[in-house]
């Protein structure tokens, strides 16, 4: 008997592990978010091979009691963090409200004209200059989402100098005289992970994700900018929250659409 492990008693070993690393995650040996030990200390630690290790910590994965990270390891599951969609969706207030530390890093940029289908979204002609920013959201180190985002380059001149400083999105556009906006649509849906994206957001292969499809909007109405946007679906649960800012804003609306927007090309 290795550290609780009854052999030959009838009950796999791959079971044992992982009902003992449950019960342990109960009692509060390991708290909400923290690592594991690497998998050859918890293989050594039970008196197994990995395979055995690897099938215990896929079946945790599977119940939503651990989270397997690709590079990162495994770490004790913190809940799914809770997202409303309303008027102001703002990421750090959204992950600051729940006790969780909110970072965003820009992971690609470049300028590029408007297709026709994202100057309909902005409301300016085709072949217009934008930037196209792919960014990474995370809260407390795990990533969350992926975004890729167009605006106006003429009207945001500034924007990779601001976003590289402060990570935000509210800050770029309030440097540029747009100290308020508010979300005019939000089109969700939902599909399985292409694995350029998997391993940016340290999913494992075919793992789901929530694609949401954005426009804000200025106070006058103006579209500032438009995303797609790749939430991993273990780790968020977006809510539509129509009271929330007091009320929808006129003319704003939210939809779910059966067929996924298109795939945001790897920046």
């Amino acid at each position: 008997m290795t550290d609780g492990m009854e052999r030959g008693g009838g009950i796999a070993l791959w079971r044992q592990i992982a009902e003992l690393i449950r019960s342990e995650i109960a009692a509060g040996t390991h708290g909400p978010g923290e690592r594991l030990p690497p998998e050859a200390d918890l293989a050594a630690r039970f008196g197994v091979n990995r395979h055995t290790l690897r099938r215990a910590m896929a079946v945790l994965a599977e119940e939503n009691v651990v989270r397997i990270d690709q590079g990162r390891g495994t770490f004790v599951q913190s809940g799914r963090l809770s997202y409303p969609i309303r008027r102001r969706t703002r990421f750090s207030e959204i992950v600051s409200a729940q006790a969780r530390e909110p970072s965003g890093r820009m992971i690609g940029h470049r300028l590029e004209p408007a297709d026709e289908r994202v100057a309909e979204r902005l409301k300016v002609p085709a072949g217009t200059p934008l930037h196209r920013v792919e960014t990474l959201s995370v809260a407390d180190g795990v990533p969350i989402s992926l975004a890729d985002h167009w605006i106006p380059a003429d009207r945001f001149p500034r924007l990779v100098e601001v976003y590289a400083e402060t990570g935000s999105f509210t800050k770029v556009l309030a440097a540029h005289g747009v100290t308020d906006y508010t979300r005019r649509s939000t089109r969700v849906s939902a599909r399985v992970a292409e694995p350029a994206e998997a391993q940016r957001l340290g999913l494992a292969a075919g793992a789901a994700v929530l694609v949401t499809e954005n426009i804000d909007v200025d106070a006058a109405g103006l579209p500032v900018q438009t995303s797609v946007t790749l939430f991993a679906g273990d780790r968020i649960e977006l809510v539509i929250d129509q009271a929330g800012d007091q009320g929808t804003e006129q003319g704003a609306d939210l939809a779910t659409e059966p067929e996924p927007p298109p795939a945001a090309d790897p920046a």
